[in-house]
């Protein structure tokens, strides 16, 4: 992970909140019926007034005002935090979620324990795709534009041939955990180039994954490029991520040659 990370890179935008005047009966079935919430910040409009968690939950009325139960100081982040500074109040204050508020005191996202983690591993940062956008520009002589949104991986390019089994496993176990770190892509003109992150498609493609997370570098379509990419997936025949191979782990090029020092002399 980059020194400089900030929270902005790793929130969720995307908020659920409740209001102070809902109900404990209301919200504890909110926390039932969802995907793993265990609590929600408390807004009016956009403002945030608290955070209620299913412990505060445990203790009150079905009847009680979220307003009467919840945290009504709680422990926030900035966009512009540094990720590591993040990680430190989440560690030591035992908060598995920070509300994240711009300088209006207003909800723009939320950072969880588990975006920290991603961020640790992740290796698609923001700087590598800079990089290359900024190579892009260099090499030839364009501006490109940076987004970042969920891509259909039936649309994608693919630009390797091959991906290795084993490593399979160990981007499963991110995707299922919610860990995965988002895909790199090129959109030259329409046609979206997968840049980084064949293992990770694969995977969830097993899983019946049909949309990832991804940095977008946006190539207008006025610019009619063909970069080295697309010429190797055309040379290897390479439409769709169903065209990728997967290899063994036994027939890994590391395992082979540890396998063959391993070898006795004959």
């Amino acid at each position: 992970m980059a020194a400089n990370a900030i929270v902005e890179d790793y929130m969720t935008r995307d908020v659920a909140t409740v209001s102070p005047d809902d109900t404990v009966a209301e919200v504890a079935r909110r926390i039932v019926e969802s995907d793993g919430h265990t609590g929600f910040p408390v807004t009016d409009g956009r403002q945030v007034k608290g955070f209620i968690s299913a412990r505060d939950l445990l203790k009150a009325d079905d009847g009680a005002r979220i307003f009467t139960v919840m945290s009504d100081d709680p422990v926030v982040a900035h966009p512009d935090m540094k990720i590591n500074d993040a990680a430190r109040v989440i560690l030591r204050s035992g908060i598995q979620k920070l509300p994240v508020v711009d300088d209006a005191g207003k909800l723009v996202g939320i950072i969880s324990n588990t975006d920290v983690i991603r961020s640790q591993i992740e290796r698609a940062t923001p700087e590598k795709v800079h990089k290359l956008m900024h190579t892009l520009e260099d090499i030839h002589d364009i501006e490109v534009e940076e987004e970042r949104r969920q891509v259909d991986l039936s649309k994608l390019t693919p630009t390797q041939s091959r991906v290795y089994a084993d490593e399979l496993q160990g981007r499963s176990y991110e995707l299922e955990h919610g860990l995965a770190e988002p895909l790199v892509v090129i959109d030259n003109g329409g046609q979206l180039l997968l840049a980084d992150g064949h293992h990770r498609v694969m995977a969830a493609s097993r899983l019946d994954i049909d949309e990832m997370d991804a940095y977008i570098i946006v190539i207008d379509e006025a610019n009619d490029l063909e970069l080295g990419m697309q010429r190797t997936a055309e040379k290897e025949g390479l439409d769709s991520i169903a065209d990728i191979d997967v290899v063994d782990y036994a027939r890994h090029p590391l395992i082979e040659t540890t396998e063959r020092l391993q070898e006795p002399d004959r």
